[in-house]
């Protein structure tokens, strides 16, 4: 991905290449302004590459695809609107009657911990109980994809671990069918907890620098973070992000 400015060609991205399996949950890491957002945003379809090709399913991506789930940075829910009604969005966008997804919306809040809260507006809800239904929007329409742009990395620590913990349980750790989820975040450790695969970028532009297999055993818990695996994992990538480029 090369962006046109008035100084001249700026090079974002260069020879990335990766696979992401169905049901794999890969995290991206690396420094900021290496590209992480700008690929997820190709990947989605929202800005075309200038070169190279990408492909969901078989299907290259040419223009915004459907069958994927965003959640970024902040949660850019709608203040005037409740949360339920937050969480129904896609559905109206798609053209779809939202009447027939209020109860696949009343089970993801349910879900996530916020049953009692749909009928609140955003600033009644701390930043985390916003992530969160931001995830529920995401997953409304049940989309195989789920793109997460660093969605924790403005919270609390507390609450940073508390939502690894909650994204773990809805794309169903344990279970045969879960959703593919590629996740960008700076945080090496939040990285490890997560993934199945690590894809450890390079500052810019944007390379793959290393792939990084996770073969810590799941569900994994707090108590992952304790053990030797989890700390060689993070000191291993720590120093591939060290490395002279």
């Amino acid at each position: 991905m090369t962006y046109r400015a008035d100084s001249g060609p700026v090079e974002a991205l260069r020879d990335i290449t990766f696979s992401v399996d169905r049901s794999e949950l890969v995290a991206l890491v690396g420094p900021s302004g290496c590209g992480k957002s700008t690929l997820l945003r190709i990947i989605a379809g929202l800005r075309p590459a200038t070169e190279g090709r990408i492909a969901v399913d078989g299907r290259a991506v040419t223009k915004p695809i459907a069958a994927v789930g965003m959640v970024f940075q902040a949660p850019v829910l709608l203040k005037w609107r409740r949360i339920f009604d937050n969480v129904l969005l896609p559905a109206e966008l798609a053209g779809l009657n939202p009447a027939a997804y209020r109860a696949r919306a009343g089970d993801l809040l349910r879900l996530v911990g916020l049953r009692d809260f749909g009928e609140k507006l955003p600033r009644e809800l701390s930043g985390g109980m916003q992530q969160r239904a931001a995830l529920c929007r995401a997953l409304l329409l049940d989309p195989p994809l789920l793109l997460m742009d660093e969605p924790f990395g403005a919270l609390d620590a507390m609450t940073r671990d508390e939502l690894n913990l909650e994204l773990l349980h809805v794309w169903g750790e344990g279970s045969h069918q879960r959703k593919t989820i590629l996740f960008v975040t700076h945080s090496i450790a939040e990285a490890v907890f997560l993934a199945d695969r690590v894809v450890v970028m390079t500052p810019r532009p944007g390379r793959v620098a290393s792939v990084v297999s996770v073969r810590l055993p799941r569900p994994r818990t707090i108590a992952t973070r304790g053990s030797a695996d989890f700390g060689a994992l993070t000191l291993q990538i720590h120093d591939i992000l060290a490395r002279p480029v």
